[in-house]
């Protein structure tokens, strides 16, 4: 019952966000500020420390990909990815917890599987324009199973807010992909989220 609650409440709060149009940085920020805070498990700590690292990951390999290819879709999603991870860091702020990006430099991380990760990514995506597509979409997979789970484990509104924003953001992210994937002859296979999920996102309109 707690949970249906909280999930109607983000609802109402997602599409107040969406008909506002936030205008700038500081106005989210009151805003996900003004949201109660409630005490944080340690589940919902550690998933704000991974995905503030993901969000970056994305934009990471976004620039790199984009300094290989010069193709715009990289460039573009990459600024949306940058504030993806300012939505987070305002989390971490508000709750006091130690931020895991120690620098902006592109391609640095924390988490040793991250690191690696984004080395294997931005390898196989140098490879072509396809497997760069197919990279993006790849990422952003794995962004939706992840944002996921950690709705499922966190019962705060504000962090399911900020979340229900960055899922918002990587199923539009995905889609853009996967059109430009298919001008170019090729198609995408879920890694992560189901092909049911897959599929529904796919075929619902761009918000």
């Amino acid at each position: 019952m707690k949970k249906f609650s909280v999930m109607v409440a983000i609802l109402v709060l997602v599409n107040f966000a969406g008909i506002c149009a936030f205008s700038s940085t500081n106005s989210i920020k009151s805003y996900i500020l003004r949201i109660n805070k409630s005490p944080i498990s340690q589940n919902e700590k550690q998933d704000l420390l991974h995905m503030r690292e993901e969000e970056k990951l994305a934009r990471d390999v976004y620039l790199s990909l984009y300094k290989k290819w010069r193709i715009p879709i990289f460039r573009n999603i990459a600024k949306s990815e940058s504030w993806h991870m300012q939505m987070v860091k305002f989390l971490l702020d508000k709750y006091g917890i130690e931020d895991p990006v120690k620098t902006d430099v592109v391609g640095v991380f924390s988490h040793p599987h991250i690191q690696e990760l984004y080395k294997e990514l931005v390898e196989k995506g140098s490879k072509s324009i396809v497997d760069a597509l197919k990279v993006g979409a790849t990422i952003e997979d794995l962004d939706i199973y992840d944002l996921d789970k950690a709705i499922k484990r966190s019962d705060n509104n504000d962090i399911d807010f900020v979340y229900s924003r960055l899922r918002w953001g990587s199923t539009n992210h995905l889609k853009a992909f996967i059109r430009l994937s298919k001008r170019y002859g090729s198609n995408y296979t879920p890694q992560y989220i189901s092909q049911v999920e897959f599929n529904n996102i796919i075929n619902s309109r761009d918000r």
